[in-house]
């Protein structure tokens, strides 16, 4: 035990490696495996589009009312 020295004294600190560039080549799907992800992210979209619809809705409602409580009744627009 007398020559023993500890692990964490003989390692030696390295900097971090540089970050490389990655480009993809090719991507091998099967048709029918790439048809099933576009019907998913098909679905997955329809409730994204009605919350956004709502929230866009409810922003141009608000907008449409100080607009119209600002500026007031609008010449040739009868309500």
């Amino acid at each position: 035990m007398a020559g023993a020295t500890t692990l964490g004294a003989t390692m030696s600190v390295q900097p971090p490696a540089a970050p490389h560039r990655v480009s993809i080549a090719d991507v091998d799907i099967p048709f029918w495996r790439m048809v099933a992800i576009i019907m998913k992210w098909t679905f997955a979209a329809i409730p994204a589009v009605i919350v956004v619809s709502i929230i866009l809705g409810i922003i141009g409602a608000v907008l449409g009312g100080i607009v119209a409580a600002v500026i007031g009744r609008i010449p040739g627009v009868s309500m």
